[in-house]
């Protein structure tokens, strides 16, 4: 019993530095996608160094619920690929210890990233992207530059809405502008431009759009009466200050933004439409289906490691990417049919785990009974024609 568990112990240590270097790594390769959102920030909002820390902490828990799943599978993949090729299983099994006997560790430390991982999907997630969402309107209401996109009816800053076609951001200079002002009470301004500019005044939460050649349409909202004014120039003037002091914080929540118990209470309300349940169904039970993928493909990684003694560890690496990829397409695949209603959501979101796990169980039996199941080369050489490419590319 003393050796079982020293060789347990060993295993279970061996998991760790490979899951906290593959867990680093892909979170930040996933954070790399967010570095133009950030620089939008930075750039158009003026958001400083400690808003764009939070921005980035809001984020993680979205990356980690899908980077702690993969680093398991790939943390037990290399471990035991590691010990395959250092004839470590040989002399383990040679000692009358079988595979099974060397599960526990990887069961143990699966369990333990899956309780992790519900921790992130039912707490963090719901929490990190309620707070992105305020903490990005709050940085949009704090800057008129947020007001001036593109081909986009804008309606963040209170009692304004501002269309522009286009945003000189160098000179400032607006095209085809048209603003809807109602902070009047009872009076309805519309202006439209061909040409305009924003003017920054002294104070830097004042603003001034100035329109060139353009016209205004005042309708009373009282005795519906419309006035006409053609003008050569007209300057509306925006204190952004003043309009955030009023100005509520409290934003309607997507279902992903909910907390377990105000998402379950809402499904027991009920929808308009199917469409609406599905959709909330769907992201409950991924709350509980992704943490469980960290012992489905736990237990697939561990065969597969067994089998490939013949393997370098980047290919190791791949091979585990790879199933992960398999897996978030069988997710993706189970999330658009559970959202058209072609199958319920619960078969949607569990059927990737059933396949994963079910696919493990198989080939750790086959293992055991010294009848590995060995993949066709193509898939075997897969990920290393993908990084070969990818390199390619790269170069060229």
């Amino acid at each position: 019993m003393k050796i079982f568990k020293r060789i347990h112990t060993y295993l279970f240590v061996e998991l760790i530095p490979p899951f906290a270097i593959s867990t680093f790594f892909l979170t930040s390769v996933f954070l790399m996608t967010r570095i133009p959102d950030i620089m939008n920030m930075v750039v158009n909002y003026n958001a400083g160094i400690t808003d764009i820390l939070l921005l980035i902490s809001y984020t993680l828990p979205r990356f980690m619920e899908f980077t702690i799943p993969m680093s398991t599978m790939i943390a037990v993949l290399l471990t035991i690929m590691r010990m395959s090729g250092e004839n470590e299983i040989i002399a383990l099994k040679g000692a009358g210890m079988s595979l099974y006997k060397l599960l526990p560790p990887v069961l143990i430390f699966s369990v333990m990233t899956l309780l992790i991982t519900m921790w992130v999907t039912v707490y963090g997630i719901p929490k990190g992207k309620l707070a992105l969402k305020v903490k990005t309107i709050e940085l949009a209401r704090s800057s008129i530059d947020a007001a001036l996109q593109e081909r986009q009816f804008n309606s963040q800053l209170d009692g304004i809405m501002i269309y522009v076609a286009h945003v000189d951001m160098g000179t400032r200079d607006l095209k085809d502008v048209f603003i809807e002002d109602r902070r009047t009470a009872d009076m309805v301004s519309i202006s439209t431009a061909p040409k305009g500019r924003l003017v920054r005044q002294e104070n830097r939460d004042i603003y001034t759009i100035r329109l060139y050649d353009g016209m205004i349409n005042q309708v009373n909202v009282q005795d519906h009466s419309v006035t006409n004014i053609n003008f050569g120039h007209y300057d509306i003037n925006i204190d952004l200050t003043a309009m955030q002091k009023n100005k509520p914080t409290k934003v309607r929540k997507d279902f992903d933004e909910m907390s377990l118990h105000e998402l379950i209470q809402r499904i027991r309300i009920g929808f308009k439409t199917p469409e609406m349940d599905s959709e909330a169904r769907l992201v409950l039970h991924e709350k509980f289906s992704i943490p469980f993928a960290c012992l489905a493909l736990g237990v697939l990684a561990f065969p597969l490691g067994v089998q490939s003694m013949s393997l370098r560890k980047s290919n190791g690496f791949g091979m585990g990417i790879g199933f992960f990829l398999l897996y978030y397409l069988l997710l993706a695949f189970g999330w658009s049919g559970g959202e058209a209603g072609r199958y319920p959501p619960v078969i949607a979101m569990w059927l990737p785990n059933v396949v994963m796990g079910g696919a493990g169980i198989f080939l750790l039996r086959r293992n055991a009974k010294e009848r590995p199941v060995h993949p066709p080369l193509w898939i075997q050489t897969l990920p290393a024609t993908v990084v070969a490419r990818f390199r390619k590319r790269i170069i060229s």
